[in-house]
């Protein structure tokens, strides 16, 4: 199985969060900005049919220094795609019908 990702956002260590608005629909009441240590990604096993796609958060890697290690962000984000492409052959993880 070959399992590709795409990373749904890019890593700046915020991300805004907003919080709809009940009374008026596809309003927002408030944005909120907010810190965070992961991204979302999707993962995309095509030898599937349908090719299976699976979204989730992974946390991202910081170097000693502190900052942002993107080598070993992708590294990571490979090694959460190795576990979900072993789950989609488990049958655990399938495409919604």
């Amino acid at each position: 199985m070959a399992i590709t990702y795409i990373k749904e956002e890019t890593f700046d260590g915020t991300r805004v969060q907003t919080m709809p608005d009940p009374d008026n629909e596809g309003e927002t009441i408030s944005e909120t900005l907010t810190g965070i240590t992961d991204i979302l990604v999707r993962f995309i096993e095509d030898s599937t049919s349908p090719a299976t796609v699976h979204s989730r958060m992974v946390n991202v890697c910081f170097a000693a220094d502190g900052t942002y290690d993107e080598a070993a962000t992708d590294a990571r984000i490979a090694e959460v795609g190795a576990g979900v492409a072993h789950k989609i052959a488990l049958g655990v993880i399938v495409n919604a019908t």
